[in-house]
């Protein structure tokens, strides 16, 4: 049997160990230095900023349409009849000039109809002569029984000649009074048969005429439809015929894109019916017509036309005409084409700068604020009015001073009032003084 007190002796032997471990501890806590406070230390991000500065941004509008001949002429036959002639060049595409007779119907029943004409006219003058010498004679002839009758008359008051023979002389009076004035009559009709027959002659010469088609101006023919010996009926449509001299793109702009070009413009009292024409001259209005040619940007300087009639409804844009004059005359080969009809290009309208204004990368611009460094090289966000977003910049209306820092690093995360070491983006700051109209000579319109 096992000794208690024995048990209890041993479970006492532990006490010894704990104790040695305890003060073990105690000395070395008290043995080591205290640690030292480090100094904090806050680290600054570096970010590329551009200096706000005022620009004379001038606001423009892109959009985009084809090309068409400002004036297309459709020859259509006004006389009918059987082609005769046609001028070898008379083939779609061929530009041909101002005066050419391009076609010529067969003049044999006109010409006929034209010497049928003028002889029944010629004709009327023959008659018109007789008629003013049978008129000369009966009027004489008149007079002398008018005295015959006058002499019986007197004769028969005094007994020495019968009633008969003055009834007889007053008849022959009445008979030549009458053809008298049916010849006179007929006179006063001959004026209006001779304009009648001369409308007629002019007709025939008219209709004669009209069997040569001759070129109004210079032309490119287009959408051929007869070959010569062909048969023609009156209204039918031959051929058209395209200007060349000009030609006119009706581009679709958005009408966001629109409203940049009256920004700061205030109220415009513009009389309706001279809209077009005092329009470009308060808005300095002028048009680029750009030509993508895969590794080359053909380019024309353009006129502002007029603005179209109605906004397309499902697009929301406006059309806007612009017209370009002499295309062939501009022609430089291997860079510079004729513009052509059916040609898709882009045309880009640009008005004068109202007044300068801050212009900062539409990128710097998020949410409608942009990061400022402000002078203790800390962030700040500053709400910004934007007057208007053009490309790849924003216009600044209020919300910036001139000579401010943004940023234009992305900040991830941005938190107000952190360091920043800003660094200028001297390429950003290089194209946007591109941007000034002010700076650069303006190109000739």
């Amino acid at each position: 049997m096992s000794d208690p007190k024995g048990q209890r002796w041993r479970r006492w032997l532990i006490l010894p160990p704990i104790l040695l471990g305890a003060a073990v501890l105690v000395w070395m806590a008290r043995s080591q230095e205290a640690p030292e406070t480090a100094a904090r230390d806050e680290r600054a991000r570096t970010v590329r900023v551009l200096e706000a500065t005022e620009i004379a941004l001038r606001p423009k509008a892109v959009g985009y349409g084809p090309v068409e001949p400002a004036r297309v002429w459709d020859a259509v036959a006004q006389v009918a009849g059987r082609v005769v002639s046609m001028h070898p060049q008379l083939h779609d595409g061929e530009i041909l000039k101002a005066g050419t007779e391009l076609l010529r119907i067969d003049p044999a029943d006109y010409e006929l109809a034209l010497a049928e004409a003028r002889a029944q006219l010629a004709e009327l003058a023959v008659e018109e002569s007789n008629a003013e010498t049978s008129l000369a004679i009966e009027e004489r002839g008149l007079r002398l029984a008018e005295e015959e009758l006058q002499r019986l008359r007197t004769l028969s008051e005094r007994g020495t000649a019968s009633q008969s023979d003055v009834d007889q002389a007053e008849r022959t009076a009445l008979n030549l009074r009458t053809a008298v004035q049916n010849l006179r009559n007929r006179l006063t009709l001959i004026p209006a048969q001779r304009e009648v027959l001369q409308s007629k002659v002019e007709r025939a010469e008219l209709d004669l005429e009209r069997t040569r088609i001759n070129a109004p101006f210079d032309l490119r023919v287009a959408n051929l439809a007869i070959e010569a010996d062909q048969y023609v009926g009156i209204g039918q449509t031959l051929f058209e015929g395209d200007s060349v001299d000009r030609v006119e793109i009706q581009a679709q702009v958005p009408m966001a894109s629109l409203r940049r070009l009256f920004v700061e413009r205030g109220p415009v009292d513009l009389d309706p019916t001279r809209l077009t024409a005092e329009l470009p001259r308060r808005l300095g209005l002028a048009a680029t017509v750009r030509l993508d040619l895969g590794d080359h940007i053909a380019e024309w300087q353009a006129e502002f036309v007029r603005f179209d009639d109605a906004i397309d409804p499902e697009t929301r844009t406006m059309g806007v005409v612009v017209a370009v004059d002499q295309p062939f005359e501009q022609v430089i080969p291997g860079q510079r084409p004729p513009l052509s009809k059916g040609m898709f290009v882009q045309v880009e309208l640009h008005a004068d700068s109202q007044r300068p204004m801050i212009v900062v990368p539409r990128s710097a611009v998020r949410d409608g604020m942009v990061f400022v460094v402000d002078a203790d090289q800390r962030l700040e966000r500053r709400p910004v009015e934007i007057a208007f977003a053009q490309d790849d910049v924003a216009a600044i209306d209020a919300g910036l001073e001139p000579g401010e820092q943004v940023v234009l690093s992305d900040l991830i995360p941005a938190v107000s009032g952190m360091r920043l070491r800003p660094e200028r983006d001297a390429q950003a700051a290089e194209r946007l003084a591109e941007r000034d109209a002010s700076a650069a000579p303006a190109k000739a319109r």
